[in-house]
């Protein structure tokens, strides 16, 4: 098994997040509307969260195949908002030891900023030990 999950990398600009908002139908305006976002908590638009963790998902497919997906139990937590204009990659690394195969996965700005951490575990294949 790859030590290294091959990365996946996306720049994040309106568009791309508008697009993305299409295609899961949410709107929401801290996503969408920049005036609301500028007054919000957040301070400005933040990107959809699960347009990061698709990362992760690119990430794992990129190096496990497609049929292994469906083998992978991700836990994530998210760190800090992706902003416009940020560009992120998803990766991950093999943790070493016995039993399943467990990848410490993460998504990171361009500042090389935790924007997610979290575990992915794969289960071996029916009839692989």
């Amino acid at each position: 098994m790859d030590k290294q999950l091959k990365t996946s990398t996306k720049h994040v600009d309106f568009d791309t997040i508008m697009a993305y908002a299409a295609v899961t139908n949410d709107y929401n305006p801290i996503h969408v509307d920049k005036e609301f976002a500028a007054r919000s908590p957040m301070g400005g638009i933040i990107a959809h969260g699960t347009m990061s963790v698709a990362l992760i998902w690119q990430a794992l497919r990129n190096t496990l195949g497609a049929d292994a997906l469906n083998r992978v139990h991700l836990e994530i937590r998210f760190v800090q908002p992706v902003r416009i204009d940020d560009d992120v990659t998803g990766g991950g690394e093999l943790r070493e030891g016995i039993g399943p195969s467990i990848y410490d996965v993460w998504v990171r700005n361009g500042k090389g900023q935790d924007v997610i951490k979290g575990t992915a575990t794969v289960k071996a294949a029916k009839g692989n030990p």
